[in-house]
């Protein structure tokens, strides 16, 4: 049987900087106190725990598992909690716990374990936590890869299954948090197959900007997003997770005797930091637009090949800092705002990230939609008259007039002649198309490719390092116990392989590896696909294709999650839930904000049968000449415009002024959008209320979870009496230490025996005294 770990402990007994002889002894002192400390607790708490070498001097891995009868245990005290707080349950908390009749999944032996160690000792906890202050050396708490499992995992996934997932097998193996993803992604990538044909059959046959379309889009996501509401009932309750809310165990970092207001207070203070990087950030995209539309189209003077590129230079070297900086100072806002429980945490933090991720993503198409296709010429005129009066002091200052002549010529560097017309109506939907391809591409080739590029670097080093280490191993120990905090260990162990065998060596190889790992979280990957359907429900009216393109990259996204989860990221800490949080409320918003621009767009570009009388457009706006043509030739001219060329045409007079026929179409999109925003009140009501029926309504998993639960309750009423609880959580039978247990009761091979046996930590924290 292969070595086997319930967890891992980083943990740092020296500081990684340059240290002095006494700073080292003091902190080796210090280690070696917390080091004991630490496996005392986890040792007396029933739990096996070994220390190994890390990766460099004074670098330590703690071990920690738990013996099956204590598991039980734990498992008892859960079910003990469940049964009190209304969860699904099957059992009785006073029904004795057996592990070889009914074993329990990875996932929740995992999770069983983590939270028992890293919860607040108040929740029956050991308090164990990188970010807890008793334990300032941990560094960090990990759970290891199962490599075979992952391995057939990436077969079945990658090669086999299209959009499909075994959500029992994933959640058995990684948890609910990470069933509830794949769910997610699955049931969304099958829903897009609808507006992807639909799209199709529009673009080929169909008209730009198409009401039918918009109206089929628009009830394609109140669908989706009301049947996930109801979908994700269903999986809580095949779960089992329904109302995990409610026994969800308090954050280390929350400080008690927090009252409620006081959090609401906190929550209503970190709404001006909010607004006021929301109005930056806006700010920044609004004046980067402005060049890329504007000014990088009128000037044509020195340099112009290079400043056509300043707006993607600005956008790629201030955008990103930006939002990194909005991203560092909302987490700690919500630090401060003091959440009891990871969920409300992360829900408030992932309602801050909204606001950065849907600025950058959707500014950038309002902005053309709504002020450069409709004004575009107005303000491409008055930027024309704005650079040339800046120029003509520079090129001219004592005869300006002269100046501008020449600034405006044909030959000069604003040319206001040239910029008639110019603008470009195709704009949005190159946008679109540079959102849902492009990016995507890059996103995709970047999320597989990028993770290799490391692991290539570091292979690279290593062979290199290797044709370099023909020194003597005295030597070696010498220079490598001298480069202070750098001292990495340039050595094979061979104590590892004389005390454990190839077989511990290779486990410790591949732990040291999964810890230089980044971490994983679901949070990004749940934005991104948060952002795309914003693009197929809000925009995708402007290129019906986009729901296409997001389809297939979604095929390819389940199957790069696959390999980024297996492969490139440290295994994902098991947590239960039953819901995707706050992120449906902001499909909610996406699928409100759709109905409004869908019907706006369609409203002001839609290639209609105008009823509108010629009077109404009888004076053209030139905006080079300032003349008006005769009616007729006018409206001949009209009709010959495109849509969206007809909306610039009508906003303005010959003055430059508000023409009225511009104020009228104003207010018909205005009130178009509220018919369109109280109409989708209506629909969503009544959508909502025939998925609930549908989905629901004697669905096999509710029909299951009232049976199971009437079954407990007659088993409970028959005379089962539920098992004393202290008030802090846990059992009055203390789970036994594991020097205390016979080998009946946690039996372990030979190999598995060695390993357990022979802890290396206190001789690697003596050998850093020594070395100073």
């Amino acid at each position: 049987m292969p070595l086997q770990a319930d967890l891992v402990i980083s943990f740092r007994a020296s500081s990684k900087a340059r240290s002095t002889k006494q700073q080292l002894i003091e902190d080796a002192r210090k280690a070696e106190q917390q080091y004991n400390r630490i496996l005392e607790t986890l040792t007396y708490s029933g739990l096996r725990a070994v220390g190994r070498r890390g990766d460099s001097l004074g670098h330590l891995l703690i071990f920690v598992t738990c013996p099956k009868s204590n598991l039980a245990g734990l498992v008892k005290r859960e079910r003990h909690s469940d049964f009190m707080y209304g969860l699904p349950t099957s059992h009785l908390p006073s029904e004795e716990v057996n592990l070889d009749a009914e074993p329990l999944a990875t996932s929740e032996r995992l999770r069983l374990v983590y939270s028992y160690v890293t919860s607040m000792p108040g929740d029956g906890g050991l308090g164990i936590s990188a970010v807890s202050p008793e334990w300032d050396l941990v560094e960090d708490i990990m759970l290891l890869h199962d490599k075979d499992y992952n391995d057939a995992w990436i077969k079945r996934r990658v090669y086999n299954r299209l959009v499909t997932v075994q959500l029992e097998n994933v959640r058995g193996h990684f948890g609910e948090n990470l069933a509830f993803y794949f769910a997610f992604l699955s049931t969304y990538t099958q829903a897009l197959m609808f507006p992807a044909a639909v799209g199709v059959l529009f673009f080929v046959f169909g008209s730009v900007y198409s009401p039918i379309y918009s109206v089929l889009i628009v009830l394609w996501a109140i669908a989706f997003v009301e049947y996930w509401r109801a979908h994700e009932r269903i999986l809580a309750l095949r779960f089992g997770t329904r109302g995990a809310f409610k026994v969800e165990q308090r954050r280390i970092q929350y400080k008690p005797g927090f009252s409620w207001w006081q959090r609401e207070l906190r929550v209503i203070a970190s709404l001006p930091v909010i607004l006021t990087f929301a109005a930056v950030l806006s700010a920044l995209l609004t004046a980067i637009f402005v060049l890329e539309a504007f000014v990088a189209q009128i000037y044509q003077g020195p340099g112009y090949q290079v400043f056509r590129f300043t707006p993607t230079i600005c956008f790629v070297l201030l955008v990103p800092r930006l939002v990194g900086v909005y991203r560092a100072i909302s987490a700690k806002l919500t630090t401060w705002e003091n959440h009891a429980h990871s969920s409300t945490h992360e829900a408030s933090l992932t309602l801050k990230s909204f606001v950065s991720t849907g600025l950058v993503a959707y500014l950038g198409l309002a902005l053309s939609a709504f002020v450069y296709l409709p004004f575009g010429d107005s303000i491409m005129q008055l930027l024309t008259i704005w650079l040339s009066t800046k120029l003509n002091v520079v090129i001219n200052p004592e005869n300006p007039n002269i100046a501008m002549q020449e600034v405006n010529t044909p030959e000069g560097h604003v040319n206001s002649i040239a910029m008639s017309g110019k603008l470009d109506s195709d704009r949005l939907r190159n946008q679109m198309f540079a959102f849902t391809v492009t990016n995507q591409i890059i996103n995709t080739a970047t999320e597989i490719g990028m993770p290799y590029v490391p692991k290539i670097l570091d292979h690279i080093k290593s062979r290199f390092r290797k044709k370099n280490q023909d020194v003597g191993s005295s030597a070696s120990s010498s220079s490598s116990s001298t480069s202070g905090g750098s001292r990495r260990k340039k050595v094979v162990f061979e104590d590892e392989k004389a005390k454990g065998g190839q077989e511990e060596l290779q486990f410790l190889e591949q732990v040291r590896e999964e810890l230089a790992l980044p971490e994983y979280s679901v949070f990004d990957d749940y934005s991104e696909m948060i952002m795309q359907f914003g693009y197929v429900a809000v925009w995708s009216t402007i290129w019906p294709l986009a729901p296409l393109m997001a389809l297939i990259n979604n095929i390819l996204e389940l199957k790069s999650d696959t390999l980024k989860i297996a492969v490139h990221r440290r295994r994902l800490v098991p947590a239960r839930i039953d819901t995707i949080g706050p992120r449906l409320d902001a499909l909610t918003f996406l699928t409100w904000l759709g109905a409004l621009t869908n019907s706006t767009l369609v409203y002001l570009f839609h290639p209609r049968h105008s009823s509108m009388s010629s009077t109404m457009f009888a004076t053209n706006f030139n905006t080079t000449t300032f003349t008006t043509t005769p009616n007729a030739t006018l409206v001949s001219n009209f009709a010959d415009l495109t849509p969206v060329e007809k909306v610039q045409k009508s906003f303005f007079d010959t003055d430059g002024k508000f023409s009225s026929a511009g104020k009228e179409l104003m207010v018909s999109a205005a009130l178009i959008a509220l018919v369109a925003s109280h109409g989708f009140i209506i629909v969503r009501v009544l959508i909502k209320h025939l998925v609930g029926r549908i989905v629901c309504k004697g669905s096999a998993e509710v029909v299951d979870r009232e049976r199971r639960d009437r079954e407990v309750k007659e088993r409970f009423l028959n005379g089962m009496v539920a098992t004393r609880v202290s008030p802090g959580g846990r059992d009055l039978q203390r789970m036994r230490s594991t020097r205390d247990l016979t080998a009946e009761e946690d039996p372990l091979d030979s190999t598995a025996q060695a390993f357990w046996a022979n802890d290396e930590g206190l001789e690697e924290i003596q050998r850093i005294a020594k070395e100073a």
